[in-house]
């Protein structure tokens, strides 16, 4: 028997909570330009699936890959880091 792969996991701070059991999380890293060697700041936004509706906004979490909850939402919140002040 195999081991399945390890699921992709991600950091970010939560930008919006107006949804039903839906975050939207800002996920940001910084890259560095193949020419010209600057780092660049990128950042994605994630819908993440939130099952006990308790991330609020400014909140730093960590995702978690899953299976498609929805269209957008394959991702969901594996844990509260840090509380929003």
């Amino acid at each position: 028997m195999t081991d399945r792969p390890r699921r992709k996991s991600r950091v970010g701070v939560v930008v919006s909570d107006k949804r039903d059991r839906t975050v939207t999380v800002e996920v940001s890293s910084t890259v560095l330009h193949q020419r010209y060697k600057k780092t660049i700041n990128t950042s994605t936004r994630f819908h993440a699936h939130d099952e006990a509706n308790d991330a609020r906004m400014g909140d730093t979490v960590r995702l978690e890959e899953t299976r498609p909850y929805s269209k957008t939402k394959r991702w969901r919140v594996a844990e509260i880091i840090e509380r929003a002040q």
